[in-house]
């Protein structure tokens, strides 16, 4: 009869793998699900900036060619690069007029916007007094109102204070439009400053306003550059109120104006001029995003970063 021997387990610490020492097999489905994740989500990314690349790509395309190209071959390249579609949107649309127009009322409401909302912010989260939570909720509470039911008291209010179909009067509706996201924002961003630096402003002899804005309110550049864009983009699409309170041809803003280049130019079938004016609309826009892309990712992830 044979008998197998069974081999001594070795001594400890002689550094012999053992085993339970043997490299598991565990990490590597969660790497293979976390490739999976990835290549899934860079899939959906892909696809999200086709969808939203391929018409911008088509409208520009579209813009510099005739009207037999655009409905004959739509999705070739054109032939040549026909500016006299942008030029005639540009003179003959009255889209010169229209930029002017939107170029004062949303500079001075986003210039308004930024002074005062900023100011208000800073004072609710920087003191404390009675009332300051239920001010600070009003301009919360002002972000879930729905703009449609204050059109009709709106229009009432502006016609009454003889601001109907102003520029200023429109820039003041726009300031007051905006105010609760920025105050609701730069409230949030100011929290994250450190107050050992207005607290040294305090001792040097620096005043309250000062302080503000010497201070405080350089150091929020990150926040008031991206709020500034939210705003920016809000105020230059927005079409509903200067509908109601703009109804003055000569004063529209570029929303009104390209409504009205599509009927006209609907009617007459100049497509081309037409697809020249949108995309002049929308290039401020993209330019806008494009050159204060990396200021708005700072200050979004500054709050977090403090």
């Amino acid at each position: 009869m044979t008998t197998t021997e069974t081999p001594a387990p070795p001594p400890a610490g002689s550094g012999a793998a053992t085993p339970k020492d043997a490299p598991a097999g565990g990490p590597r489905p969660a790497r293979k699900e976390g490739t999976t994740l990835n290549v899934f989500s860079h899939g959906v990314l892909v696809l999200w900036a086709v969808m939203v690349a391929l018409p911008l790509v088509w409208a520009v395309m579209a813009s510099f060619k005739d009207d037999a190209a655009i409905f004959g071959s739509p999705w070739s390249l054109p032939d040549r690069l026909r500016f006299d579609n942008w030029s005639r949107a540009w003179s003959q649309a009255h889209m010169s007029d229209y930029f002017l127009n939107t170029a004062l009322v949303v500079g001075g409401s986003l210039i308004g916007t930024l002074v005062l909302g900023s100011m208000a912010a800073y004072v609710l989260a920087r003191f404390d007094f009675p009332g300051n939570r239920f001010v600070y909720y009003l301009f919360v509470g002002g972000m879930s109102f729905p703009i449609m039911l204050a059109l009709v008291p709106l229009f009432y209010v502006v016609d009454n204070m003889g601001l109907l179909n102003t520029i200023h009067g429109l820039i003041l509706v726009y300031i007051a439009y905006s105010l609760p996201f920025t105050v609701f924002f730069l409230t949030a961003f100011f929290r994250t400053l450190p107050t050992s630096v207005a607290e040294a402003a305090f001792v040097d002899g620096a005043s309250h306003s000062r302080t503000f804005f010497q201070v405080m309110l350089p150091m929020a550049k990150p926040g008031l550059i991206s709020v500034g864009i939210f705003n920016f983009l809000g105020q230059w699409n927005q079409y509903m109120l200067p509908t109601v309170l703009n109804t003055d041809p000569d004063k529209h803003v570029l929303t009104q104006g390209l409504v009205q280049l599509a009927v006209s130019q609907g009617y007459k079938g100049d497509w081309s001029g037409l697809f020249a004016g949108l995309v002049m609309a929308m290039l401020p826009v993209l330019a806008a995003y494009i050159v204060f892309q990396r200021q708005v990712v700072t200050g979004l992830t500054a709050g977090a970063l403090k």
